[in-house]
């Protein structure tokens, strides 16, 4: 079997929502209520009971999981796991397996899955982090970074988030933290450590997601270049962005950082919103980002270095930034 075969979690809708193997495809064993019903029966009468109130459960469905089966898998090759590589994992293989299926069972299951992501962040990898100001267009560059064939990681995509008060609108919801981590390590595990990987310069969170704090020190340490582009060039950028949502919507996510932006510039700024006037209220709004972004400049250990990128295309500065990189591997260390 390669890695083109199918992955089959067979632990509950609930634990494969929290976090599962990107790509897994869940065939769930037993419900949430179902789950909890053998693992009480397993504390208070035992695990003989336990199995075989099991068995009643799920036993009524082995013909279902065979068709679903023979659907996502019509070479009938696949591979199988549950939480710990146990029973769950082992009744379902039994039951496919007699179905003609040959069937592969990831050891440990999950649980060492998930033990293997968070070792991920704790290798060192070579780390360019591209910094500058909200509205300079970074993500937009990562992009072209990737189609000169540079090694990317967006975080914001894995989050689903663009890193502000504003950064969910139009996007899907983020994932579970635990997701957020398998998708990631995924990426980091794939990087080839010979080459620089480019990063979005990030807090320590994404929206809800948390950047693992093994990962996030790498972050920290790593060579920045800061892109630099006039403010007109980045009002026009978020309003290419964001100006087209509903003000309501705009109007939210301004008051949700009414407390740092301040009383007096929030109000101004929801007027100009309510008045169909984005890019003045944008103007306001950045008076915020700006200030927090050269402190979390100043904090990091590793002076910027930066570059102009005014009136340059995504594409363009990726050029010039990829340019940029090619001196001693010593500036990546």
């Amino acid at each position: 079997m390669d890695c083109a075969t199918p992955i089959l979690d067979v632990r509950s809708p609930g634990e494969f929502a929290q976090g599962h193997i990107p790509g897994a495809v869940s065939l769930p064993l037993f419900t949430d209520a179902e789950r909890a019903e053998v693992g009480i029966c397993y504390k208070q009468q035992g695990h003989d009971q336990a199995v075989e109130l099991g068995f009643a459960l799920a036993g009524g469905k082995f013909a279902g999981f065979i068709a679903q089966a023979k659907q996502i898998a019509p070479d009938r090759q696949l591979r199988l796991h549950c939480w710990r590589g146990g029973m769950r994992s082992e009744a379902v293989a039994w039951v496919l397996e007699l179905a003609g299926f040959e069937v592969s069972l990831l050891k440990g299951g999950y649980k060492t899955f998930r033990r293997w992501v968070l070792h991920q962040f704790e290798r060192p990898k070579p780390i360019v982090i591209l910094g500058g100001m909200t509205g300079t267009g970074k993500t937009d560059i990562l992009q072209a970074l990737w189609g000169l064939g540079e090694q990317v990681i967006d975080l914001e995509h894995l989050a689903n988030h663009r890193g502000s008060s504003f950064g969910a609108l139009g996007l899907p919801p983020q994932p579970t933290q635990e997701q957020f981590e398998n998708a990631l390590a995924l990426a980091w595990a794939a990087i080839d450590a010979r080459r620089p990987v480019w990063l979005e310069a990030e807090s320590r969170r994404i929206g809800l997601c948390r950047i693992p704090d093994a990962l996030f020190t790498q972050m920290e340490q790593a060579w920045l270049l800061e892109i630099h582009r006039p403010l007109a060039e980045r009002l026009a950028y978020l309003v290419e962005i964001y100006g087209g949502f509903p003000a309501a919507e705009l109007i939210a996510a301004t008051e949700r950082i009414r407390k740092r932006l301040g009383g007096q510039r929030t109000q101004a700024a929801v007027q100009h919103l309510q008045a169909g006037q984005p890019s003045a209220a944008f103007e306001l709004i950045l008076d915020y980002y700006d200030r927090t972004y050269q402190y979390d400049l100043q904090r990091r250990p590793r002076q910027a270095e930066s570059v102009d990128v005014a009136g340059l295309s995504a594409d363009q500065a990726a050029g010039a930034l990829k340019l940029q990189t090619r001196q001693p591997e010593s500036a990546l260390s």
